[in-house]
C-alpha cells in the first residue's frame, strides 16, 4: 500500500493543497481568491441556454457572471431555457467552463452552490489523512509548484529522461534511454516512464490527447497498454491503439484549470504580490522571535498586497521599493 501525505497552505489570497504518494507529488490544487465561483470545478449553477454551437451537438450557456459562457456538450434545451448544471471542467485558455446538465432550473442565471474547497478536495484525494499545515505546508506547496512547472523528470537510477510538453493540439511525452540499453532495461524504463509522465501531467492538471513516444522500436502492445492503464487509471480516460511507430495514445478528461493558468489568474502584479506574501508568511512562522518582518515589493505588486498583508497580523509590514524589479520581493527583519 502506498504511503499518502497531504498538505494545506492557506496563505491570504491563495490556498494550495498538495498530495504525495510514496514521496512523490501527485496533486497540486490552487484556489486563488477573486476567481469566479461559478467557474469552479463542482459548482452547481442555474444557466440560460443562449445559442447552439455551430457544427456541434452542443450549446453555450449564460451563467450570470463575468467571463466566457459555459459550454454544454450533447443535447441541450431550446435557446432561452433555464437549466441547472454542474461544472465538470474549469475554464482554460479562451474556453469557458464545461457543464453537465442536472435538470430543470428556475430564476436568473446564478451560483447555487460553490464547488468543494481545497480542504474538502484533499479529503477525497487523501481519505483519512489529516493535512499538514503551517510552514511545512508552505514549503511543500512551493516545492510541488516548482516541480509542476518543469517539463522534465530525470530518473538517474534508470538513466531515464522523461519530457512532457503541451501544445494546442496535444500533450507530447518523450521517453529517452541510452541507445545500447538491453531489452529488459527498456521495458522497465517504459513502465516507469509512463508512470512518471502520468504523475507530472496530473500535477499540472492537464487534459486532452496524450501521445507517448516509447523507448525502442518493436513494442509488446499488451504490456504497453497494461502499463498505460495502470498509470492513467481513472474515469473517462480513453485509450487508443499502440501505433506501428511505438506511439501510445490516450485521451484524458479536463477538470481543474491548467496549473500555469491557475498560477497567473488575476495578472502578474497579483502573482508577484502573492509570492511575496507567501514568503513573508513562511518567514513569520519560522522566526517567531523577530518582532517585525517587512516585505518589500515593487510599486506594481504593492497595491494588490495591501489587503493580504493586513491578514498576516501586526508583525507583518509592507514597504514599496522602487528599486526592485517587477516580480521580485525582499524580506527584511526590523528590530528596535
Amino acid at each position: 500500500m502506498s504511503a499518502v501525505e497531504a498538505w494545506l497552505d492557506e496563505t491570504p489570497g491563495e490556498t494550495r493543497g498538495v498530495v504525495a504518494r510514496d514521496g512523490r507529488f501527485t496533486h497540486l490544487l490552487i484556489h486563488r481568491e477573486g476567481v469566479t465561483a461559478a467557474h469552479r470545478l463542482g459548482a452547481r449553477v442555474v444557466g440560460r441556454v443562449t445559442e447552439r454551437a455551430r457544427g456541434m451537438d452542443a450549446a453555450f450557456v449564460d451563467l450570470g457572471c463575468d467571463g466566457p459562457p459555459g459550454f454544454l456538450p450533447g443535447k441541450a434545451g431550446a435557446v432561452g431555457e433555464r437549466l441547472e448544471f454542474e461544472v465538470v471542467a474549469e475554464p482554460r485558455e479562451s474556453k469557458g467552463p464545461t457543464l453537465r446538465r442536472l435538470g430543470a432550473g428556475e430564476g436568473a442565471p446564478r451560483l447555487l452552490e460553490p464547488g468543494p474547497t481545497i480542504r474538502e478536495s484533499l479529503a477525497v484525494l487523501a481519505p483519512g489523512v489529516a493535512p499538514v499545515e503551517g510552514a511545512e505546508a508552505i514549503r511543500a506547496a512551493m516545492e510541488a509548484h516548482e516541480e509542476a512547472l518543469s517539463d522534465r523528470v530525470v530518473l538517474a537510477d534508470l538513466g531515464l529522461d522523461v519530457a512532457v510538453q503541451r501544445t494546442r493540439a496535444l500533450i507530447a511525452v518523450d521517453l529517452d534511454l541510452a541507445a545500447d540499453a538491453p531489452r529488459a532495461a527498456r521495458d522497465r524504463a517504459n513502465r516507469r516512464g509512463v508512470a512518471e509522465a502520468a504523475r507530472l501531467i496530473g500535477l499540472k492538471s492537464w487534459g486532452g490527447l496524450v501521445v507517448v513516444d516509447l523507448i525502442g522500436g518493436a513494442q509488446d502492445g499488451e504490456t504497453a497498454m497494461a502499463a498505460a492503464r495502470a498509470a492513467f487509471a481513472g474515469p473517462q480516460v480513453a485509450f487508443g491503439p499502440l501505433s506501428r511507430f511505438g506511439l501510445l495514445q490516450l485521451s484524458l478528461p479536463w477538470g481543474r484549470a491548467p496549473l500555469e493558468e491557475a498560477s497567473r489568474a488575476g495578472g502578474p502584479a497579483l502573482s508577484a504580490a502573492l509570492a511575496g506574501v507567501r514568503a513573508l508568511r513562511l518567514a513569520l512562522l519560522e522566526d517567531r522571535a523577530a518582532p517585525r518582518l517587512t516585505l518589500r515589493l515593487p510599486p506594481a505588486a504593492a497595491g494588490p498586497a495591501v489587503d493580504l498583508m493586513a491578514r498576516l497580523g501586526p508583525r507583518a509590514d509592507l514597504r514599496i521599493d522602487a528599486d526592485l524589479p517587477a516580480g521580485a520581493h525582499m524580506i527584511v527583519e526590523e528590530r528596535p
